[in-house]
């Protein structure tokens, strides 16, 4: 014990030993000593030389600590002291305060041990199975210990503990402990663990951990909770996150509705704490999770659906309109309610419906675009909105139709300001950046929508007291021609490829300005530097456009004549080269890549993503109508003509096959209602059979039983009746006894009874005689003496 205190202390006389020294007499006390209490402090001492000579006591006692774990284990003293000594040579908590160079070298010595640690796949499976322990001092370091590893060797330990029998569970049990230190180090330890693996984040789930996470987040005060709530949120992204499954199964579970509640904001918003914004920021980033343009449509769908139905994106709503809301919350909302609404024609349709609190209501659409074409609002913002605008008029033809409704001179309100009125205050003012965005919001309100484009002609502009109002085709065109910024006229051009596109009347629109064509030859010929290059591309596609849907009514630019032009003035080859340099722009591949408008400086607003898509889709074609001669054309209008009357034919056996099918379908019905009925039948008749045999074999059953009770009785009756037999005999000889004294005795008897009836019968008929003598004797007495009177 003197060494021990020696080396804890440091008092012992003499020369001190190196440290190297005193881990190597540890690591040997440890390795050779008999009593649990020897070993159990050379571990405490090697815990506490562990932070200073972590590479030497890693190096030299990794071995004997995991022994420790193995042997050891009913002493949860020296387990906890292991478990520590352990995770301090893993991770070093010091690694804040350290250099860059400083802190690579201690994560490479982390990697290592770590490294080391899961070479053999049980020192994992051993700590998995200490996690079941619940004393603090076992349980809690060795939660500490699995976190230090997954974030050293995170993909290594997480195929070991996916094949380890019931490996996740354990670890989810850590959710459900009382001590919140084990509970709060549980939910960072998972957060490592379901980090880009999907099998493991799936099986979190069907643990029931959205259910543990949710009433976690509530239990702590949802958005005013602490770091706990930012941890659980965490969790919850990792599982969502790229994974349909688990969004599918939180979605089913009726986990949205949940969401509700976090969101609920009051009047005062003043005074929010940093960790309320994060809280908040999570819980939105984590709705959008859920109805991402990059989820497929049918689950976006369907939880567009729940978030509508359960009132969240009406509560999103009243944040978007609510004051004193910090701006990068409310930029965020924006981002969401945008791919809330995105593409849902019930949500695009309240979202309409929204008006902000003020005198008078305007709508919410009106108020967000005064903040898009506002010079001073943060960029982050007007990025915000303009992906809001989008996403409203995505496939959404009912509110395109309003939004080029308020541009027409029938229905524009002089008293107030209409979302039209906005944009093109937008186009024309003079930054850049808001032409750039009204540009591109009003081209979203044509995308695919004809009627729009031909409405959209209409409108008319006053440019200046004393001249007569221009057309915004016309406006757009002089704009350009000024030789604005680039950015203006990028937007512009965009708005004028979308809005001509299909559109073969406003391509004789603008042809019919004489000054366009020239003007658009004029720039894509010129030899212009860098900058001017993605213009002349964009140039080089509208002339495309005018060629591409040209219905040849002007005579002077007939497609023919345009192609000639080319030709002449700028060169096949060189308009193609023109064209080519859209798709080649840097730019231009990083807005395709995702709808949401995402751009590190408002200079680099070049490119809107559903405009990179037309350019796909027309480059090609352009090409072809490009280089296709006049006689190749006629054959084509020839092949057009006779398609067409080819399908004039198919449309009639097209009309004939639809009442076919409409016939064929009735009869499927038919059929359909036939079998279903048949199967009815079959079934009932096969029941009834089955009843049937059940029955028969019931009866032959009773009927075997019936016999054999028949055959009994009939052995029954058999010794009965000749017992009976004797019985009778007996008693019938008995019986003839006493008859035969019975009758001589009644005999007897009878013959007295008879004898002395005769005498009681002489002796009654004697004294009759004598009575009825005396009678008449004295009857005649009577005549006489009555005779004798009479005489």
């Amino acid at each position: 014990m003197n060494f021990f205190r020696g080396v804890i202390g440091g008092q012992q006389a003499g020369a001190q030993p190196s440290g190297v020294e005193t881990i190597q007499k540890l690591c040997d006390r440890v390795a050779s000593s008999t009593l649990l209490e020897d070993r159990r402090d050379a571990v405490r001492a090697l815990k506490s030389l562990s932070k200073k000579y972590r590479m030497e006591v890693g190096t030299q006692a990794m071995d004997h600590l995991i022994r420790i774990l193995q042997t050891d284990s009913s002493d949860s003293e020296i387990l906890g002291y292991a478990l520590d000594t352990l995770y301090n040579i893993i991770c070093s908590d010091e690694e804040e305060e350290q250099e860059d160079t400083q802190r690579r070298q201690e994560d490479d010595i982390g990697a290592q041990f770590s490294e080391r640690f899961i070479q053999e796949p049980e020192n994992v499976t051993l700590l998995l199975t200490m996690l079941e322990e619940f004393d603090f001092h076992v349980r809690w370091p060795g939660v500490k210990l699995l976190t230090a590893l997954l974030k050293c060797q995170c993909a290594q330990v997480q195929g070991i503990i996916l094949v380890s029998p019931m490996g996740v569970s354990r670890l989810m049990d850590l959710l459900a402990d009382s001590r919140e230190v084990i509970r709060n180090d549980g939910l960072l330890l998972l957060q490592q663990l379901t980090k880009g693996n999907a099998a493991i984040q799936k099986i979190v789930a069907f643990e029931n951990a959205f259910e543990r996470l949710l009433d976690i987040i509530t239990e702590e005060g949802t958005s005013d909770g602490g770091i706990v709530v930012e941890d659980c949120l965490l969790l919850l992204l990792n599982l969502l996150k790229n994974n349909s499954s688990n969004q599918n199964f939180f979605k089913e579970g009726s986990y949205i509705q949940r969401m509700k509640p976090w969101f609920e904001v009051g009047d005062d918003n003043s005074g929010w704490s940093a960790q309320k914004v994060t809280n908040l920021h999570l819980m939105l980033q984590l709705v959008r999770v859920m109805v991402s343009p990059v989820n497929s449509p049918g689950a976006t769908a369907s939880c567009q659906k729940a978030m509508f139905q359960c009132g969240l994106l009406q509560q999103l709503c009243t944040i978007l309109m609510a004051t004193g809301v910090p701006a990068d919350i409310l930029t965020e909302t924006i981002n969401t309610v945008s791919e809330v609404i995105r593409g849902s024609q019930v949500n695009q349709d309240y979202f309409a419906s929204v008006n902000a609190p003020s005198n008078p209501p305007r709508p919410a659409i009106v108020v967000l675009l005064m903040s898009m074409v506002n010079e001073r609002q943060p960029f982050v913002l007007r990025c915000a909105v303009l992906y809001c605008f989008q996403c409203f008029l995505y496939k959404n033809q009912k509110g395109q139709g309003e939004i080029v409704a308020t541009l027409l001179p029938s229905t524009i309100d002089a008293n107030s300001i209409s979302a039209g009125q906005l944009l093109c205050g937008g186009l024309f003012s003079a930054d850049s950046l808001s032409n750039w965005c009204a540009a591109v919001a009003l081209g979203h309100a044509l995308q695919d929508n004809l009627t729009q484009k031909e409405q959209l002609l209409r409108v008319q502009l006053a440019t200046s007291l004393g001249k007569p109002p221009v057309s915004l085709l016309q406006q757009c065109t002089n704009i350009l021609s000024q030789g604005s910024k680039v950015q203006t006229r990028v937007g512009l051009l965009m708005l004028l490829c979308t809005w001509m596109s299909n559109c073969p009347i406003a391509v004789t629109h603008f042809l019919h300005n004489q000054d366009n064509v020239p003007f658009l030859t004029a720039q894509i010929s010129e030899n212009l530097g860098e900058d001017e290059r993605l213009v002349q591309g964009l140039c080089a596609l509208l002339l495309g456009i005018c060629i591409y849907y040209n219905d040849n009514s002007l005579e002077n630019y007939t497609k023919e004549k345009l192609k000639q032009l080319i030709e002449k003035r700028i060169g096949k080859e060189n308009f193609v080269e023109k064209l080519g340099f859209i798709t080649k722009h840097e730019l231009y591949s990083r807005a395709a890549q995702k709808p949401q408008p995402a751009f590190s400086a408002p200079e680099h607003m070049l490119f809107d993503h559903e405009f990179t898509k037309l350019v796909k889709e027309l480059e090609g074609v352009i090409t072809k109508a490009v280089h296709k001669s006049s006689e190749e054309e006629k054959k084509e209008e020839e092949v057009k003509k006779t398609l067409e009357q080819h399908d004039s034919i198919v449309t009639q056996y097209k009309e004939l096959i639809r009442e076919q099918d409409a016939q064929i379908n009735e009869l499927k019905e038919q059929m359909c209602t036939l079998t279903s009925q048949k199967d009815q039948m079959q079934n009932t008749i096969t029941q009834q059979l089955s009843q049937i045999q059940q029955h028969k074999d019931q009866y032959n059953v009773l009927k075997l039983k019936l016999g054999e009770r028949e055959e009994s009785e009939r052995r029954a009756r058999g010794e009965r009746g000749e017992s009976a037999g004797r019985a009778r005999g007996e008693r019938g000889e008995s019986e003839r006894r006493e008859r035969g004294e019975r009758g001589e005795s009644e005999r007897r008897a009878r013959g007295e009874r008879e004898e002395s009836e005769r005498r009681a019968r002489g002796e009654r008929e004697e004294s009759e005689r004598r009575a009825r003598g005396e009678r008449e004797e004295s009857e005649r007495r009577a005549r006489g003496e009555r005779g004798e009177s009479e005489r």
